[in-house]
Order: structure tokens, then C-alpha cells, then sequence
């Protein structure tokens, strides 16, 4: 006699995610992308879907801090995070200086790279003032200084954020200005402490 068929294995979970600081708690099918659960569920399409193969950034959001392209990341496993997507980079109606700067000039044409070009360029700031190296660090020894955030360095930073009108030279130029509205000291809280300062 044939053992009883085992009961099928559950593809969802209820989930909480925490997104630009507020909880929600929603069913969720363990397949589904970070991207999707923003943009379908929480009606957060900020995010942009660009190729849906984490090659072009435009889906870029960052998770505790760090950059992630949000088309590859499962939502199940960013559950306990906290996620920032371009709609909590505001501060009470005050932009952040990088927004502001994409803003003075004309970091983006079209726009639908832009979410993507901010928050890349956030943690860009971040990694930079915290003395990560890049793949143009000229001195990578631990104890060499933090080197200059030169036009070279934000583009090889900004690297994995394609933009297909070809806005480069321009957002290169609002990085820069937006590092100069930041400290760089990563013992003054770097880009979060930014915010206020120039508020």
C-alpha cells in the first residue's frame, strides 16, 4: 500500500518589512523580489524595474545601508532589514543634498534611472567617507588616508548605475557637490548626519 501524500510545502510567509522606517506585515510568496513586494504591494514604484537581471541599477535601494539591486534580493530575506527606498530620502519636506544637487544640475533627463542614481550615490557618499577603497584607490592599505572623492573615483563608485540618456557627466557633478554638503568624517555620523546639517 502506497504511504498517504505528504501535505505540499508552503510558498509563502507572512512577513514584516521595515520600509523608510514603518513596518508592514503582508503575505508574501517566497519567490517574489524585494522590487516586486515594493512596487506591487506597498505601492513604493520610486523603485524603478529596468532589466530585472541586476545589471543596471535603476531598482537600486539600500538595505541596512548598503546598496542592493532590489530585482534580485527575495523579499523573505530582507524581512528584520531596514530598507530605504528613494521616497524616505527626504527629511521633513527638505530635500537631501544629493537630491537637491540632481536637482541644480540636471543629474538625470528622463528620470527613470534617477531613484536608482540617489541611492547608489548615497552610499557612495557613505563607503567613501568610512575609507572603502575603490577599483581606482591609488593606496588601499588600510592605514592610508581617505583618498579625495576625485570624478574618477564616482565613476568607477557609480559604476553599476547605467543611465540611458547618458547623464553621467552631470550626476558625476551632483555627487560631487552633494559630498561637499556631508561630512566626510565617518565619526560624525556621514551622510545621516549630513541631513541635518544641512537642513
Amino acid at each position: 500500500m502506497a504511504p498517504p501524500p505528504s501535505e505540499p510545502a508552503a510558498t509563502g510567509s507572512v512577513i514584516t518589512l521595515t520600509v523608510n522606517g514603518e513596518k508592514h506585515t503582508l503575505p508574501v510568496d517566497h519567490r517574489a523580489t524585494l522590487l516586486d513586494v515594493l512596487r506591487e504591494r506597498l505601492d513604493l514604484t520610486g523603485t524603478k524595474k529596468g532589466c530585472d537581471q541586476g545589471q543596471c541599477g535603476a531598482c537600486t535601494v539600500l538595505v541596512e545601508g548598503r546598496r542592493t539591486v532590489s530585482c534580485l534580493q527575495l523579499a523573505v530575506a530582507a524581512e528584520g532589514r531596514e530598507i530605504t527606498t528613494v521616497e524616505g530620502v527626504a527629511r521633513g519636506g527638505q530635500l537631501h543634498p544629493v537630491q537637491q544637487a540632481f536637482l541644480d544640475l540636471d543629474g538625470f533627463q528622463c528620470g527613470y534611472c534617477t531613484p536608482g542614481q540617489i541611492c547608489s550615490a548615497l552610499a557612495v557618499l557613505d563607503e567613501h567617507a568610512a575609507g572603502w577603497p575603490s577599483a581606482v584607490t591609488a593606496d588601499v592599505r588600510p592605514e592610508a588616508a581617505v583618498p579625495p572623492l576625485t570624478a574618477e573615483e564616482i565613476r568607477e563608485r557609480m559604476s553599476g548605475n547605467l543611465c540611458r540618456c547618458g547623464a553621467y557627466v552631470s550626476i558625476v557633478r551632483a555627487v560631487e557637490r552633494a559630498a561637499l554638503a556631508t561630512p566626510a568624517d565617518p565619526a560624525e555620523g556621514t551622510v545621516e548626519a549630513g541631513k541635518e546639517a544641512v537642513a
